[in-house]
């Protein structure tokens, strides 16, 4: 009995530690923030080769890179890989718990306020805050803070969630604003829909989330394709209906990603052809290549790796809908918004990180400044995509600043 009841507490110990991220592989060099752009060109997903150094800038160009060469993508040395998600890990700590007939406890467990009641649904469930749009979707939405502040809008990227807005809601509900974030349909917890997956009913749906909490003199900030999303909710909905106050476009897709005969420093078709082929051949795995590589920088050289973030952008990406994510990247890449820019009469202000290897900061706010009546410009030397996660604290005091200003 004394050797079973030691080896009970064994396994419940066991089940109580989490598992352990393994690092894998060994990294390339750094590649330039357009070459890095074009390592998603048709390819084995999880394949990697050997980037080159990076090609810096001409001095007028603003940007730190200008090279496009077609690369896989680039993974770093010492950072997590699929194994740093894997189910079979959880499953075996369960399993050891469930052995031992033990249950987790919930003094393991971190513990949190409670917080207002959710409304609930006619069979009594709780049910999450949504508005349907006007074509039948499903839109989920945050909305925090006094409701007679001024609000905030937050518009996510691809193919992620509003709770990649985790740390700017958290600040800017602390600094007394409301803060609204929404899940593009297809993504996060709103809607699986075949059809709609454009930057107009992108923009729509936002606007429904604005109608529906009555939103007014608000500010607009977007995230790479959120900052599309943005630009064209401005100029088509929320200006015209006297409700945005600002806007903040931060490593934004507009004015447009494509090369084409009028846009010839833009990415080639087979860039988003190979975003295209990774997504319907193995997205689990390409959902662990992006931000464990270019997305936040974690594959340029002595890059903090923070394993927590690659872990969270998986998990958002995953819980979307694969065709929303297919047919999104026609959306934020082949969308012209040129037109969209020259409407925006707000003060909207432009930040990009120099070294943004997803979307090339000269072929996208270096040419949003110049189609702004009132823009303001701000960049970033060695920041990476992903900046305001992991260099949230500099980008909410420039947010901050500019809302209050």
């Amino acid at each position: 009995m004394r050797q079973e009841g030691s080896r009970k507490r064994r396994q419940f110990a066991r089940a109580g530690t989490a598992p352990r991220l393994q690092p894998k592989g060994s990294g390339t060099g750094c590649q330039s923030a357009r070459t890095s752009a074009r390592s998603f060109a048709p390819g084995a997903p999880g394949a990697f080769r050997r980037a080159p150094k990076p090609m810096t800038a001409s001095a007028n160009s603003g940007s730190v890179a200008t090279d496009l060469m077609p690369k896989e993508l680039n993974r770093s040395a010492d950072v997590p890989t699929p194994d740093a998600v894997s189910a079979p890990s959880r499953r075996d700590v369960l399993g050891l718990a469930a052995g031992a007939g033990l249950a987790l406890t919930l003094g393991s467990m971190p513990a949190f306020a409670a917080g207002p009641s959710s409304p609930t649904s006619a069979n009594g469930h709780t049910a999450m805050p949504s508005v349907t749009t006007k074509d039948g979707v499903e839109i989920f939405y945050k909305d925090w803070g006094p409701k007679e502040a001024q609000p905030i809008v937050f518009h996510h990227g691809w193919p992620l969630s509003s709770d990649d807005w985790d740390a700017q809601m958290l600040f800017f509900v602390s600094k007394g604003f409301r803060v609204v974030a929404h899940d593009r349909r297809g993504h996060g917890r709103s809607s699986q829909v075949s059809y709609g997956h454009d930057m107009d009913h992108y923009a729509a749906d936002a606007f429904a989330v604005v109608e529906h909490l009555n939103l007014k003199n608000a500010v607009h900030i977007g995230h790479s394709t959120g900052g599309g999303e943005v630009a064209r909710y401005v100029a088509k909905h929320g200006q015209p209906a006297g409700r945005v106050a600002k806007a903040v476009l931060v490593s934004a897709v507009p004015p447009l990603m494509l090369k084409t005969a009028a846009n010839p420093e833009g990415l080639p078709l087979e860039v988003f052809d190979g975003f295209r082929k990774a997504t319907a051949e193995n997205r689990a795995q390409f959902f662990l290549d992006v931000p464990t590589g270019p997305f936040y920088g974690f594959n340029r050289p002595n890059a903090k790796v923070y394993p927590g973030v690659i872990q969270n952008w998986w998990r958002q990406g995953m819980m979307g809908s694969a065709l929303a994510h297919y047919e999104g990247i026609k959306a934020f890449s082949e969308t012209d918004q040129t037109e969209d820019l020259k409407t925006i009469t707000v003060p909207t202000l432009v930040l990009h990180g120099e070294d943004d290897q997803i979307v090339p900061i000269a072929d996208s706010a270096m040419k949003s400044i110049k189609l702004l009546k009132h823009g303001t410009l701000k960049t970033y030397p060695g920041y990476s995509h992903g900046m305001l996660t992991v260099d949230a604290d500099v980008l909410n005091a420039d947010i901050l600043a500019f809302i209050k200003a």
